[in-house]
């Protein structure tokens, strides 16, 4: 099994930034930052596969990007210009499986989930 530990989740007004961060303990292929914000299922943000390639939902780009540093088995979801609506739990996954993108059923490691509240 892969643990995944996020960090870096907190309260930011509208328009600021916030980085998160999720350690793996072990080897994955695609990793990717979902969340869950009130009133909504959980969804997808970002997700990296192991070679590089990225995929984002349409209401984060540009302003999000997500970075790993495979050395570290660290991934990075970095959070720029936020908004009220982005505002919910934001969880790290992992999927052993080829390119997942945002598909969540392929995704097997979860974390505990970062709080993000973006405030006026």
């Amino acid at each position: 099994d892969v643990q995944l530990v996020e960090s870096g989740g907190g309260s930011v007004q509208a328009g600021g930034s916030l980085r998160l961060s999720c350690a793996a303990s072990g080897y994955t292929t695609n990793m990717a930052w979902f969340r869950q914000t009130p009133g909504k299922e959980r969804e997808g943000v970002a997700a990296i596969e192991r070679a590089g390639s990225t995929a984002y939902a349409d209401f984060v780009k540009g302003r999000f990007t997500i970075s790993q540093d495979n050395s570290k088995k660290t991934t990075y979801l970095q959070m720029n210009s936020l908004e009220l609506e982005d505002s919910g739990v934001y969880y790290c996954a992992a999927s052993p499986a080829q390119w997942a993108e945002l598909n969540q059923r392929s995704y097997t490691y979860w974390g505990q989930g970062t709080q993000v509240t973006v405030s006026s």
